[in-house]
């Protein structure tokens, strides 16, 4: 086991399938690193799953209008867990339809002030907008560069040069760095 906690952000069936706008390419290759850092935190790994319940009239309307494959029932299969990550956590999935996960929910679980390895998807939206909001809440974040997936490479690579920029709330580091 390692101290703090993994949190997996999103692996979910619309950011996994490559059917759906918003599937990453390198999802299953992250989720092959999430599952072994998966391993070594035990019982502190805590799934989210974004949801598509924000309030239309607000500027969720003209995102779901943008996007309108996503602005489906909470139900739809579309926000279903992947199978591979539907054993990762003994813990309920935190349920939020925003981008970032980090607020007083997540805090509620792992402390204030915690040690946070970040993974998931995707690396340019919702990882992004977790890890700053965390940084700014004083938590102590390391995001798991190869257990996150990017919507492209390219976007994963400024996504992660955006966190970088953030030491020391925020580190990065592999998975093989993570579990030494």
């Amino acid at each position: 086991m390692t101290d703090g906690w993994l949190i997996v952000v999103d692996p979910q069936n619309i950011f996994a399938s490559p059917e759906s706008q918003w599937g990453s390419p390198f999802f299953e290759e992250a989720m092959q690193n999430i599952r072994r850092l998966a391993a070594r935190f035990g019982e502190r790994v805590l799934v989210t799953r974004w949801m598509p319940t924000a309030d239309r009239s607000t500027s969720w309307g003209e995102y779901f209008a943008a996007w309108p494959f996503a602005d489906q029932p909470p139900t739809d299969r579309l926000f279903d867990l992947v199978p591979a990550a539907a054993s990762l956590s003994v813990h309920p999935t935190l349920d939020l339809p925003t981008f970032g996960k980090w607020g007083g929910e997540l805090e509620a679980i792992v402390g204030r002030g915690a040690s946070v390895v970040l993974a998931g998807v995707s690396t340019d939206c919702c990882v992004l907008s977790t890890a700053l909001a965390a940084a700014d809440a004083g938590a102590r974040l390391t995001v798991a560069t190869d257990a996150c997936a990017g919507s492209t490479a390219e976007n994963h690579a400024a996504a992660l040069h955006v966190m970088g920029l953030y030491p020391p709330q925020i580190t990065l580091a592999t998975t093989a760095e993570i579990v030494a």
